[in-house]
């Protein structure tokens, strides 16, 4: 039987596609004409107010004398700020990812005794069932490992003997299992499009220690000689610790609330958060801040000349370089404006990954575009807000000093961000709110029914 390839685009379907853009399109002025805030952001890119949370707190904005006037940015986990939690782990010698996990799930910081009982339960957890990697991520491996996570999460609901009670406890229960198996679903998932895509010639699978936290489990799993250095170790952690949690409105967790508003199952509401995490707009921005590095170190031939490098960002601007988008990637935010503290408090632990892994250069120029772009955006661009480097900026950089495939990026970012979805989707589910519907307008003219003879 010949082998049909159904991802080919046919003349009919393409003609198909054309309605779909001829009958589709809405004109920009009619979202005017009706109040309609694209994006659920009005035109100075403040969100729409859609629901009320006491998981996280961003702050970009101040009131001064009656005016909202644009701050550096703060994060607050539970009211406490991300500095101050940061700080803590770090200095009493600690990994941070769990305890944050346990602030943002259960709203109080954890004592010693609750602290070591919750990384056990972690532990516990930290499996996936028999014959879960032969049957379902080593079969028909994904080239995209958000589509193996996502695929991989729904078929656990097949595994649960109690997987629809929508109860606080059982979803609990659910969302512990799904924190402690993420890193084990990506990684695994990474080995087997490793082997079977690229034709490795050895497949290996390193079961993960109750010991190790989550970051030097991840590393432990992934390397094939499972060695790494506390500090590769700790700036993985960091990383964890600042995707984990950032507010209700962010696509991915707002897609939380929708799905959990729907009364559905905690593996069918985690997909779909997936989902939407895959996307570019969203979870992919790191891979994309390093494309735009690799060719700006191509194009740029002195590193130090800040003349260059701010000639070279602003080609890029006007779509005239690299991606011809017109944009510099990792720079801007939605909400923040001065400054994004993930990427301040993270930009620190990446000079010193980078002194460790001999590329100063490589940190500098990073730090000679964050610089620059600012005032290159200014002069280009009308903007209603200050632009800043955001964690994607370093993220992506942090991940290819630690030699992390790109593959791996965006699911990471959904290993920390399972602790975020979960706690929103117990908020959901505690408040036992409506399904969230909110209103679109019809602007499509009413017409006359004519028969197939008459068309």
């Amino acid at each position: 039987m010949k082998k049909r390839d159904y991802s080919k685009i046919t003349p009919a379907i393409q003609s198909l596609a054309e309605k779909c853009v001829q009958n589709g399109a809405i004109p920009p002025e009619l979202h005017v004409k009706y109040a309609v805030n694209r994006g659920l952001r009005d035109l100075n890119g403040k969100g729409v107010l859609t629901g009320l949370t006491e998981i996280s707190e961003i702050e970009s904005k101040r009131l001064v004398d009656g005016e909202e006037v644009p701050c550096e940015g703060k994060l607050f986990y539970r009211g406490y700020a991300i500095d101050d939690l940061v700080n803590g782990f770090v200095q009493d010698g600690r990994f941070g990812f769990e305890e944050i996990t346990y602030l943002i799930l259960f709203g109080e910081l954890p004592t010693a005794e609750e602290y070591a009982d919750f990384r056990a339960l972690l532990a516990d957890y930290r499996s996936l069932p028999n014959s879960f990697v032969r049957d379902f991520i080593m079969k028909a491996p994904s080239t995209d490992m958000m589509n193996s996570l996502a695929r991989s999460v729904l078929a656990l609901y097949a595994y649960d003997n109690n997987p629809d009670d929508v109860s606080v406890e059982n979803v609990l229960r659910q969302c512990l299992q799904l924190i402690a198996m993420f890193p084990l679903l990506a990684v695994y998932g990474y080995q087997a499009y490793d082997y079977y895509r690229r034709e490795r010639k050895s497949f290996f699978i390193h079961e993960p220690r109750p010991d190790l936290s989550t970051a030097e489990n991840i590393l432990h799993m992934l390397r094939l000689d499972s060695k790494y250095t506390p500090l590769e170790a700790k700036i993985l952690d960091m990383a964890l610790v600042l995707h984990a949690e950032h507010g209700g409105g962010n696509n991915s967790t707002f897609t939380t609330h929708v799905v959990s508003s729907s009364g559905t199952d905690t593996y069918s509401a985690v997909a779909a958060s997936l989902g939407s995490l895959k996307g570019p707009k969203h979870g992919g921005a790191n891979i994309k801040v390093c494309a735009m590095f690799k060719d700006i170190k191509k194009n740029v031939h002195d590193w130090t000349d800040r003349e260059e490098i701010k000639n070279y960002l602003r080609r890029i601007l006007q779509k005239d370089a690299f991606d011809k988008s017109g944009l510099i990637y990792g720079m801007g935010h939605a909400v923040y404006s001065l400054s994004d503290p993930r990427a301040r408090i993270l930009k620190g632990y990446v000079e010193k990954l980078a002194r460790e892994k001999h590329l100063k250069k490589e940190f500098a120029l990073y730090t000679a575009v964050e610089e620059l772009a600012p005032a290159v955006i200014a002069e280009e661009r009308r903007i209603y807000k200050g632009v800043s480097a955001n964690i994607d900026f370093y993220s992506g950089f942090v991940y290819d000093m630690l030699g992390l495939p790109q593959e791996l990026y965006t699911p990471l970012f959904a290993t920390a961000r399972i602790t975020g979805w979960s706690a929103h989707r117990l908020e959901e589910i505690t408040n036992a709110g409506k399904i969230i519907r909110p209103a679109y307008k019809a602007v499509q003219p009413r017409q006359e029914y004519r028969t197939m003879d008459e068309r």
